[in-house]
């Protein structure tokens, strides 16, 4: 099976019912001179080039342990590591196209993770397309000689191939869902932001990753101390001299540094170029949500929930400016709970539940959806824990990876409920229920018995509102 792109001829295959067409160039490689620069088009090939096996990974490292038993990554070496996967179910018509932007704090994670397999969306009527993009501090590091956003930038080329390329692939370069999780969902929502990338997609879907943008200057600190362990002055060109698998120890020692989940992280930035503070584009219809426990996910496995006493959170309160009386009011509703356990519930609710209902608010009628995924795993005490949605999004619960964190038990129901609904959001704008209002407030709440929910988690919002 051939395509012809902008750039020359992709072989893929069928497997399982659908074309699939992997590591496909969107962008030059990253490196050599074109290191911590933006992204520049692919070099154009003559005959047919194989899209048979995933690309290039970003480099990166796995992730701490536990965790790492849990999340597992896939590395796979080599310089053209921005690439993208095509699933499709033909390559005629102009089928709805979804844009997968995988999560990982902006320094993990891949196209490659069987997890995001793209066949149930493509037997679906959907086009498919997950995207890799530079991570850690070569796609998000701040310097004074390079641009900011490299990681963002690199998303923003990908939408362009599909912007060009996808009416080849059987997709619709006027009907585009951009969805991604954690990290993922982080930047999709600055892009959010950005006008001149509004004609790239038509909506989007941000799971688990509030809307935050930071300033240049937290980002120069992180950038410092890693250039501080190294040895060299905090500029592109030091760093470009340097190693890349020596800087990416020293970025994970000081990701490990001083935090609760995993010390500074990598993210967009208030540069004043492609992010100017604007507010999240008001026409775009977006499904924001999360799960009930975020938290678990970083506090469980690691022993972090049973360690932290009380004293550790009024620490932990002080540094967040959460007043105490919020706190004292989890363990309240909560009183089975542990002080880290409670901790967790609320460190979702500040980062998530919270804002995310005064975004809603905020936006104008019938743009805005909310959801919170509810199933409780068993695997590992994780619960409803951060990520678990993302393989009954995708339909993937079989795979060995999924079962990870969800165990080989999971409701078939679920499954159906939050797939279908992506397809018919990126199918019609519509996922199947009520658009939020801030006069009844509706929440999808994905469980065994999904439901939605009018003025959901009321009791804690009025908690936070006090």
């Amino acid at each position: 099976m051939i395509v012809d792109t902008t750039y020359g001829k992709l072989r893929g295959r069928m497997e399982d019912g659908v074309a699939v067409f992997r590591g496909v160039p969107y962008a030059a490689p990253p490196f050599g001179d074109l290191r911590f620069r933006a992204p520049e088009p692919p070099a154009s090939w003559e005959g047919v080039r194989d899209a048979l096996e995933y690309g290039p990974t970003a480099p990166k490292r796995p992730y701490a342990p536990p965790l790492d038993t849990i999340l597992p990554e896939i590395h796979i070496d080599g310089d053209d590591c921005l690439n993208l996967n095509v699933w499709t179910p033909g390559l005629s018509g102009r089928r709805p196209v979804m844009v997968w932007v995988h999560g990982g704090s902006n320094r993990n994670g891949s196209n490659s993770v069987p997890v995001y397999d793209g066949g149930a969306f493509a037997r679906s009527g959907v086009v498919l397309v997950s995207i890799n993009y530079r991570l850690g501090v070569e796609g998000f590091g701040s310097f004074p000689d390079a641009p900011e956003n490299r990681g963002l930038l690199d998303q923003v080329a990908a939408l362009e191939w599909v912007r060009d390329n996808i009416e080849a692939f059987g997709g619709d370069p006027g009907n585009v869902t951009l969805f991604g999780e954690s990290a993922g969902g982080i930047d999709i929502a600055a892009l959010l932001t950005v006008p001149s990338v509004a004609g790239l997609f038509s909506r989007a879907i941000v799971q688990s990753g509030p809307p935050a943008v930071g300033p240049p200057a937290a980002a120069r600190k992180t950038t410092a101390m890693i250039a501080k362990l190294l040895g060299v002055p905090p500029t592109a060109a030091a760093f470009a001299a340097v190693d890349r698998e020596r800087l990416l120890d020293a970025q994970v020692a000081v990701s490990r540094k001083g935090s609760l989940t995993g010390g500074p992280g990598f993210g967009p930035v208030l540069d004043g170029e492609l992010l100017t503070g604007r507010d999240l584009d008001p026409d775009k219809p977006v499904i924001f949500g999360h799960t009930s426990e975020e938290y678990r996910l970083w506090f469980v496995p690691t022993g972090l929930a049973a360690r932290l006493k009380p004293v550790m959170v009024r620490l932990a309160l002080l540094k967040l400016r959460v007043p105490g009386r919020v706190f004292r009011g989890y363990r309240a509703l909560h009183p089975r709970l542990s002080p880290g356990e409670a901790f967790g519930l609320l460190i979702t609710d500040h980062l998530l539940r919270v804002p995310l209902r005064k975004l809603a608010d905020a936006r104008p009628a019938g743009r805005t959806w909310l959801y919170e995924f509810a199933w409780r795993s068993p695997s590992h005490e994780l619960g409803a824990a951060h990520a678990m949605e993302i393989p009954f999004v995708f339909a993937t619960t079989a795979t060995a990876e999924a079962q990870l964190m969800t165990g080989p038990d999971t409701p078939a129901a679920l499954t159906r409920a939050m797939h279908e609904a992506w397809v018919r959001f990126a199918e019609t704008g519509d996922p199947g229920w009520p658009a939020w209002s801030a006069a009844t407030r509706p929440t999808q709440v994905f469980d065994e018995n999904s439901r939605v929910v009018a003025d959901h988690a009321a009791e804690v919002h009025e908690l936070w509102s006090r």
